[in-house]
């Protein structure tokens, strides 16, 4: 298996995604701009999104393709189907218990994680209601988290990538035709959400049954793989919660700031998502069952080369884009954002917050390639005990950022949090023996800065000739960004190629 033609394959599906992502967040933003109705929905999704990237993308992923991988490998065809069937089977009845409770225990967890909603009965009431109507996304997320398992375990790499593609096509219909029959307008989007999870697992159904895999009800609680997975999910659920608590509790913080904080960092982190989701997402994916059959395998040259490989795509491609982030952020929400209810205050609030995010970026991704490294080993505990002690280093951030910087504070300590966290990782890989470095690091940092420093200049004047982004048309800002962007990374990686980079540097091979 070609691992930059799998790269290439996820994150082009993950480029759709994104791009139609944004087209919902520009209709979001015109529909609805940034408020109290606003406020009440992105709160509302956060929640089960949440318990999806703890109980389905994020822990269950991590504990299960490893097993998995293990079973495929090693063991007979019978003997893999029989650990999927039962590993949905359990999974299926808890998620759908978690669900049901969710669903009754709303108003409590609007308190928990939003207690500055409180002081306004109808915004609080709004948000309970759009929490019950986004709660089931979970069970849908955590069936299709499965089927991705399964699918990348055997190469099918695309059809778990496109997945995203349906809840924003979901969004877009929703926001276009449905808002003006709904009273009121924001509970359009909370359907939104829970048709998109119908979209998503159905169509995993037909990827499952051509390779043969297709869970069937099997219920055995003694099964050893089955007992395997879920005592690997304990840690990892509280790896992952690490994270998603962090956010959690930014919710919480800005709940009590300005009315339209948390939309504000809602919109920011949309857009570093972008290149977070287009690269780290896609090289996790990729690297998870690649590292693990090395493991299993005993080829620690081979798993060594895989962690090299990710980390230097990952920074030649993750440093320019958070640079471009920075300098490009008024640009880019202006251009994005700024229309309808949309204010130039929104703007420059949100521009605030995207700064601010894009000095963790590449800590984010690094943190997507590193942390497969332990996953693939089994060993979830270490990246948990990292994990946990930069959750405190956050807060301790956040109590300190706050008051001087408001919203973008908060998005600054979880900058700084992954950089940390990523550092952690490293430095664990190493000490075990796990990651070795290959030949070539300073000549490779050398080069990287020099491109960075011609992009850098470019982008910085361009945008500057480019003028008054907050006062011009949209097709203006459309047409600027249109030679701004091709121009900042067209210099980025001309630079690069002139400095003696090539494409087939970065071609590498895995057994599939």
């Amino acid at each position: 298996m070609n691992l930059l033609r799998a790269l290439a394959t996820v994150s082009s599906m993950t480029l759709l995604s994104r791009i139609l992502g944004f087209v919902r967040d520009f209709f979001i933003a015109r529909a609805f701009g940034a408020g109290a109705a606003t406020d009440a929905f992105f709160v509302a999704f956060r929640l089960p999104n949440l318990l999806r990237r703890m109980f389905a993308e994020g822990a269950f992923s991590q504990a299960f393709v490893p097993i998995l991988g293990e079973y495929r490998n090693r063991r007979g065809t019978d003997d893999t189907r029989a650990l999927i069937d039962r590993v949905a089977t359990l999974l299926a009845l808890i998620v759908t218990g978690v669900t049901l409770l969710g669903i009754l225990g709303a108003p409590w967890l609007i308190y928990i994680s939003a207690p500055g909603f409180a002081a306004d009965a109808e915004k609080f009431d709004l948000t309970v209601m759009l929490t019950r109507i986004t709660f089931p996304y979970i069970l849908f997320m955590s069936l299709v988290a499965m089927a991705g398992g399964v699918l990348n375990t055997f190469s099918r790499f695309a059809i778990p990538a496109f997945t995203p593609v349906l809840l924003n096509l979901s969004f877009i219909g929703m926001s276009l035709f449905a808002a003006p029959f709904f009273d009121p307008p924001v509970l359009a989007l909370a359907w939104a959400v829970f048709i998109g999870g119908v979209l998503q697992l159905a169509l995993q159904v037909p990827a499952l049954m051509r390779i043969g895999m297709l869970p069937r009800i099997r219920l055995d609680l003694q099964d050893p793989g089955v007992r395997r997975v879920f005592k690997l999910m304990l840690p990892a659920i509280l790896g992952v919660s690490v994270s998603q608590i962090s956010l959690l509790i930014n919710t919480i913080f800005a709940s009590f700031l300005e009315s339209g904080s948390v939309s504000w960092l809602y919109y920011a982190d949309r857009l570093m998502e972008f290149p977070a989701g287009l690269l780290g997402v896609a090289l996790g994916t990729i690297l998870l069952p690649s590292l693990s059959r090395s493991h299993a395998d005993g080829n620690t040259g081979e798993f060594s080369g895989l962690l090299d490989w990710g980390l230097r795509l990952t920074l030649m491609l993750t440093l320019p884009a958070a640079l471009a982030l920075a300098l490009l952020a008024t640009p880019l929400v202006a251009t994005l954002f700024h229309h309808g209810q949309f204010t130039a205050h929104d703007v420059l609030q949100t521009r605030n917050a995207l700064v601010a995010y894009s000095v963790g970026l590449t800590g984010l991704i690094l943190v997507k390639v590193l942390a497969p490294g332990f996953y693939s080993r089994q060993d979830i505990r270490t990246p948990v005990k990292i994990a946990l002690g930069v959750l405190v280093l956050t807060q301790l951030m956040n109590l300190a950022f706050i008051k001087p910087l408001a919203h973008a504070g908060l998005a600054l300590s979880i900058g700084l949090a992954s950089l940390v966290n990523a550092a952690l990782l490293y430095r664990g890989l190493r000490r075990i023996g796990a990651y070795l470095p290959a030949p070539g690091w300073a000549a490779f940092w050398l080069k990287i800065m020099i491109a960075l420093a011609v992009m850098g200049g470019v982008l910085y004047v361009s945008a500057d000739l480019a003028g008054d982004w907050l006062r011009a048309g949209t097709m203006t800002r459309i047409l600027n960004l249109a030679w701004i962007v091709p121009a900042g990374a067209g210099s980025y990686f001309a630079t690069l190629f002139a400095l003696g980079f090539r494409l087939r540097d970065f071609s590498r091979r895995a057994a599939s």
